[in-house]
This record gives C-alpha cells, structure tokens and sequence, in this order.
C-alpha cells in the first residue's frame, strides 16, 4: 500500500500522511480532490481484486486527465455530482460479468461515439487502448445479436498487398498483421471461443485488399492501422459499409509506412471528412497512454525531437525516428500497464 501511495503521490503532485486508517492530503486543490476521488476508487476496487501495479496507473492515468482538464465538478464534495450518464454509457460489460471501462475522458467519449455512432474514428498513438475498446465493443454487440459478425481488417504493408507470394493460406497469410486484433479478441472472449468463431466464420480476419467489391451489412468491422492506407483504398474501405453495421477506423498519423511520395488515407479522410454529419471522431494524445509510464513521456520526448528537426530532416529519417519510437512504446507491453 505504501507504495502505491507513494504513486499517488508522485503521480498527482500531492503529499500523502497516514493517520491510522485515515489521509491527510495537501497540495493543490483540484490535485488534493483528485487524490481524496482516486483513494475512494481504490478502496472500492479492492472489493472487486487485490491491487496491482497495473490497476493502480490505469485509475491514475483516469484521474491525471480529469484534473489537467478541470473536470467539472471535481471540487465538489459529492462523488456523485459528475455526470452518471457518462459513466453508464462508457462501460462494457464482456463475458463472465467481466467490466470494460474507459479511463480518463478521451477513452470514454470512444467508447461513447462507437456505440452512438455508424462510422468511427479513433486516432492517436500507441497503447491508448483503441484497437483494445474497439474489439471489446464488437464483441459485446455480436453477444447482444446487434450484428452477425465481427471483420478484421489491416493493410499489409509490409508485403505490398502481394499476399499471394507468402506461405500458407489467407488465414496464415494475415494473422502476423491482425496479432494486436486477436490479442485483444482473445483477452475478451478467450482462446478456444475465438477459434470456433473464426471457424464459424463469425469472426472473419481479411487484409485491406480483399475487401473490395463487399457490401458488409449487419457487421462490426474493425480496420487498424489505418495510417498506412492510400487515399483509394481509405475511400474504398468506407464504401463497403452496409446496413446494420458499425465502422471502427484506428490509425496512428505520426507512424505511417507508406512510400514518401505516397499519401496516407488516414490524413485524407481527416481533411475530406471532417464536417461529415453522422461520423465521429476521437483523438487520442501521449497523457491518454494506458501502458508503461514511461511510455507516455518516451512519445512526448521523440515529438519534441521530431519538431525541432522537422525543417531539417528528411522524411527517411523522419521514418527512421517514428520507427525507434514504436518500438520503445511497444516495450511497454512488457512492463505494467494495459491497452
């Protein structure tokens, strides 16, 4: 316990002193009743399972992003004073009673736009948990027979869509590219359920390339990475959208694989859509990163990099620097931390 206080403490810039079985805490207001909220939600929790250091960051990470934003009545003295129609409506329940809730605002208005909306987008960096939600949102609409089936789609990059000089068959072929989708799939739903489903063909994994000439009607369709997407498959993707279906679309712009001279459908869709009645869209940033902490200040530490060289550098580079950054973020996978 004392080190998780020691967390809070770190963490919120507040300062904790125990008094038997009560706190004292000083600092800043909005800091200290942020803390005294984050402490309740960690007393409750442990009804729920012992602390770790994993549950612990995720509460902080909630509680760190509604004090930098001023959360509407934080000061107030009732817990129940925010908004309990955000709460409700941020929150999936999965199998075995199991509860999926988004932390911190940004989280929670994804959550909220997929389940209000038929076309979504959410984009930002890695570990902010957006293939994690998208694919516990799909679930949780296959389980409740709003839709008949969940799609998987990636673009293959790294094969040039020339999937077909590749051993084995289309399952074989796309499942290195689709591995954060099944993770999440299997954390959700477990191990032999997916495998069934993915027999069933419930559960259909395709690379970007196949998708054309479908019509997906009564689908959850998931398409990830999208940042690596041309402008033509960006807009083909979109139009195979059919009725009683609902669009996930994650990508990450400041990661993008394709040619130089090739533009990313991701950035495109951003400009061309924009003002689109009906679509939602979500933007994640480094303070929403829900894996190891560290991960949080390495993005912010190779952004910075990358703006002061922006006018120097060249785009290979410039690849060359996201590419590092990936891979340091994806080390927090290891550490503590979730999706």
């Amino acid at each position: 316990m004392d080190r998780h206080l020691r967390q809070v403490e770190d963490r919120l810039g507040v300062e904790i002193v125990t008094r038997g079985n009560a706190f004292d805490l000083t600092g800043a207001p909005l800091a200290v009743q942020g803390a005294r909220r984050l402490l309740l939600d960690l007393y409750a929790a442990t009804g729920e399972a012992p602390l770790d250091d994993q549950r612990v960051h995720l509460f902080l990470q909630e509680w760190r992003s509604k004090i930098a934003a001023g959360a509407e009545g934080l000061l107030d003295d009732d817990p129940e004073s925010e908004d309990e129609n955000e709460s409700v409506r941020s929150e999936i329940r999965v199998r075995r009673g199991k509860v999926v809730r988004g932390r911190g605002r940004n989280q929670q208005r994804y959550l909220q736009a997929i389940l209000g909306h038929d076309v979504n987008f959410g984009i930002g960096p890695a570990g902010t948990g957006k293939t994690f939600l998208a694919v516990v949102c799909a679930v949780e609409a296959l389980e409740n027979d709003r839709v008949s089936r969940i799609v998987l789609v990636r673009p293959a990059v790294e094969a040039g869509e020339r999937l077909g000089f590749l051993p084995g068959d289309l399952q074989q072929k796309v499942d290195p590219y689709l591995r954060p989708l099944f993770d999440a799939l299997h954390e959700t739903l477990g191990y032999e359920r997916v495998a069934k489903l993915i027999e069933r063909n419930v559960i259909e994994v395709a690379p970007l390339a196949y998708m054309r000439g479908r019509t997906l009607n009564e689908s959850f369709i998931i398409l990830d990475e999208a940042q690596n997407t041309s402008i033509e498959q960006m807009k083909m993707f979109l139009t195979r959208i059919g009725f009683g279906s609902t669009a996930v679309i994650n990508g990450d712009i400041t990661q993008i694989d394709l040619p130089s001279s090739q533009r990313s459908g991701l950035r495109h869709a951003m400009e061309a859509l924009r003002g689109v009645d009906g679509i939602a869209w979500t933007f994640f940033g480094s303070p929403d990163v829900v894996r190891h902490p560290m991960v949080a200040k390495i993005l912010d530490a190779y952004e910075a990099m990358e703006s002061r060289e922006e006018g120097s550098m060249g785009h290979g580079a410039r690849r060359a620097v996201r590419h590092a950054a990936a891979q340091l973020a994806a080390q927090g996978k290891q550490g503590p931390g979730a999706k």
